[in-house]
């Protein structure tokens, strides 16, 4: 007897969209595979993937393609990582996956680009944005792997503490504060910041951090040679707020990389455009960004220069013809505001023209507006990952369903093949995005 045609369709989307590790196997019933910790870089398929995964509690995974050039260059960098991190006391495997290969790999880890580096913590995915040199990735996984918060008991120890722990992330240093006071933040933020207390350190400790009195919460961000000084109250809710406004420098560069940390922060955003963000003006102009920024924590502080990202600063409107620098309020998406009548940024008095656009836009004197870029939106859109087109095919699927049993045909009667594609067909259309070298 024929099955009836919803069935079949169902079906078949069913087992084009779940991958083999979430269907039930021989394999998933027994006890986990075991891989050798050998200091080489293991070479995963789709099928052990996840196996490997729940094995290590460490995990450097480089999600490649064997045409790009960029994992080609990458490649004896971790063989010669590997080889060091296996020897650590809590080992860090590094493992690799042609991502290329097994799209169905790419769509669940949402690889949008090569190479793509993801740091497994006990199963947990995390981006990984460090860097990517042997002897510098080894410094910086070591340090990921490291207490959530380290006891520092001397000058020394501190000093040690920040030249581990490297330029990559911010680092949180609390002198006098207590490891409690902070050990579920820490966890919490892990993934972004690196977290230590000071119980034993000298006056000229104190004079060189520029504080006078304990406990006293330190941001560094030792990659913009900035910090900032939390004095309390030392509530977790005041604390995680300092935490979350200082993961961010007080002006951020915008490229391709720093404008992913973004997608986390719910402030909106102080764009400043320039000409060339590498040109004395700018930098000048930086340094009055960085103390409007000190005094408005509630928003982030941001700078773009047109000859870096002409096409990222076209979307707000500039182009070769109109004066520099601008300055708007961003919400991170497609939606930004001008502030009326402070729009550009003339070269006397600048830091009097950043507090009157402030007013401006807190007292709402603004035009709101929209991005048409399609460049900004192609790449917002690579920022999304390709999981969020997978589910889109999910709801495409159950609708087709749905409507199918509507239409469904009496037993009786004998299906005739339909002249519309098929589910496989659609699905196959729709199942990849173009890589990024």
């Amino acid at each position: 007897m024929l099955l009836p045609r919803s069935i079949l369709i169902f079906t078949v989307g069913l087992l084009l969209l779940l991958s083999p590790s979430s269907l039930p196997s021989i394999e998933a019933a027994e006890q986990k595979q075991q891989f050798a910790v050998d200091g080489k870089v293991l070479e995963l398929e789709e099928s052990n993937l996840d196996a490997a995964i729940s094995t290590f509690d460490y995990m450097l995974v480089d999600f490649y393609a064997p045409w790009c050039g960029h994992c080609k260059r990458l490649s004896p960098e971790l063989d010669k990582a590997a080889a060091i991190l296996a020897e650590l006391k809590q080992p860090v495997v590094i493992a690799k996956v042609d991502a290329d290969k097994y799209s169905r790999v790419a769509s669940k880890h949402e690889i949008d680009g090569f190479p793509t580096l993801k740091i497994f913590m006990h199963g947990v995915p995390t981006d990984y944005y460090g860097p990517r040199k042997a002897d510098l990735l080894v410094r910086f996984l070591k340090k990921f792997v490291a207490p959530d918060v380290a006891a520092l008991n001397s000058d020394s120890a501190i000093s040690e503490f920040i030249e581990e722990a490297g330029k990559s992330f911010p680092l949180f240093i609390g002198f006098g504060l207590n490891e409690s006071a902070i050990s579920h933040l820490a966890v919490k933020y892990k993934k972004k910041a690196w977290f230590s207390v000071a119980k034993d350190f000298s006056d000229k400790t104190m004079e060189f951090y520029d504080f006078d009195k304990v406990p006293a919460l330190i941001a560094l961000h030792p990659s913009y040679h900035e910090q900032s000084i939390f004095n309390g109250p030392f509530e977790e809710k005041f604390l995680e707020d300092f935490i979350k406004q200082s993961l961010l420098p007080l002006a951020l560069p915008i490229n391709q990389d720093t404008l992913k940390l973004l997608k986390d922060d719910e402030r909106k955003i102080v764009l400043t455009i320039v000409e060339d963000e590498n040109d004395e003006r700018s930098k000048g102009l930086v340094k009055l960004l960085k103390a409007a920024a000190s005094a408005n924590r509630d928003l982030v502080f941001a700078f773009v220069g047109f000859k870096q990202w002409q096409d990222f600063a076209e979307s707000f409107e500039v182009s070769k013809k109109i004066k520099l620098p601008k300055m708007i309020v961003w919400d991170g998406n497609e939606e930004y505001f001008s502030v009326i009548g402070s729009d550009s940024v003339e070269e006397e008095n600048q830091g009097s023209q950043i507090t009157q656009f402030l007013q401006g836009y807190k007292e709402g004197s603004i035009i709101q507006k929209r991005i048409t870029s399609d460049s900004y939106k192609a790449f917002r859109n690579s920022m999304i990952g390709i999981g969020a087109v997978i589910l889109v095919l999910v709801v495409l699927l159950v609708v087709t369903v749905m409507q199918s049993l509507k239409e469904e045909p009496s037993r009786d009667h004998v299906d005739h093949p339909s002249s519309s594609a098929s589910p496989s067909e659609a699905l196959r259309s729709g199942d990849k995005e173009d890589k990024i070298d």
